[in-house]
């Protein structure tokens, strides 16, 4: 699938494994929640991810969390937005700075709030169309909701001015 990383198509290195692959010796690798044991098994000297399901509570990740290098978070819909809430748990709750990559079927409306809420990379589905995606990241300019990028929102300041 391919891999989307601030507007722009990127190669992606890390390989998913499901339920019952066999774990790779190797390289950099993204374990599902109900295998991070092995993955945390692994030399700590390659890489290790976690794709986490929508209801998967990210504080499950606290231990593990110095070890890894990435979180998956999943949409199975466009209309299941609990995967901003994930991210943005992982960044401000949590600290985690590692990547955060989206899955699933989330629609390029919703990428810069992906990227506001903290998430780094988008995997996007095979029939999906990157142009649309790059044209969606250029769009909008202007937020009025705070990002944990560390970017303002564009109304915040003026409301608090105003005392609206």
């Amino acid at each position: 699938m391919p891999l989307l990383e601030d507007g722009r198509l990127v190669a992606d290195r890390w390989t998913a494994i499901g339920p019952d692959d066999a774990l790779p010796a190797t390289g950099p690798v993204i374990v599902p929640l109900a295998r991070i044991g092995d993955g945390l098994a692994r030399n700590s000297n390659e890489e290790l991810g976690v794709a986490i399901p929508p209801d998967a509570e990210i504080a499950v990740l606290r231990t593990a969390l110095p070890r890894l290098s990435l979180v998956a978070v999943t949409f199975p819909s466009f209309r299941d937005g609990r995967a901003f809430s994930q991210a943005r748990a992982l960044r401000e709750h949590l600290g985690f700075a590692g990547d955060i990559r989206v899955t699933g079927r989330p629609l390029p409306d919703q990428y810069e709030f992906l990227l506001r809420c903290g998430a780094t990379t988008v995997e996007l589905p095979d029939d999906a169309d990157p142009a649309v995606w790059a044209l969606a990241h250029a769009r909008f300019h202007t937020a009025y909701q705070p990002a944990v990028r560390g970017e303002l929102a564009e109304g915040f300041g003026l409301r608090r001015l105003l005392r609206v």
